[in-house]
């Protein structure tokens, strides 16, 4: 009744896609200076909207994108075009959206979408979905869903402790490298949707 093959494959694709250990500087410096019970809340609604996403795309990913008439490299460059602008704000430490607004928007985007489910992540668990087969696929795809998004919670969670160790000024640090590194990867998720459109074309 368990496929560990494709609790495997699929697993390990969603760590390299969601990159638990890459999202931790990315959240460290969206929720520092915030309270230390504010920031778990943070790591668990990102956790929980990711999840959220992720199950809804997996359940009926296809139908919604069809419904939508909306190609994946269009969700791609979309994606892109919205991790680039959470990016230059890091970048250039723009702090003038209210706090608790802030605070909830960071927890759901861009962490919970398009960080963690973002369109490489939508697009693995879609297919992955549809390729499984019978009961025990079926499980094995969504024990592998929920598995990683416990190891996305627990690298959230106890990365808090990192910010208590660095101070104000290792922060300030890694808000700027997180910013060059998701400018990297919004950049690199718009060139591969507009190539995908390119080679459809």
């Amino acid at each position: 009744m368990f496929d560990f093959a494709v609790f495997g494959s699929l697993f390990l694709t969603l760590f390299v896609i969601m990159d638990p250990p890459g999202i931790t500087p990315i959240f460290l410096a969206l929720s520092s200076g915030r309270p230390v019970k504010v920031q778990r809340r943070m790591a668990w609604q990102a956790v929980c909207v990711a999840f959220g996403v992720i199950a809804v795309f997996g359940i009926c990913g296809q139908q919604i994108l069809d419904y939508l008439h909306v190609s994946v490299p269009a969700l791609m460059i979309a994606g892109g075009l919205l991790l680039l602008l959470i990016a230059l704000d890091l970048l250039t430490g723009k702090t003038d959206e209210p706090k608790q607004t802030k605070d909830v928007n960071v927890a759901l985007v861009p962490l919970g979408m398009p960080l963690l489910a973002g369109p490489g992540a939508i697009v693995s668990v879609i297919l992955a979905v549809q390729k499984a087969d019978g009961a025990a696929g079926q499980i094995s795809v969504w024990a592998a869903i929920v598995a990683m998004h416990v190891v996305l919670w627990i690298t959230m969670r106890y990365s808090l402790v990192i910010i208590r160790v660095i101070k104000d000024g290792g922060v300030v640090l890694v808000t700027r490298l997180a910013g060059m590194m998701l400018s990297a990867i919004a950049v690199q998720q718009i060139i591969n949707g507009v190539l995908q459109v390119v080679q459809g074309a």
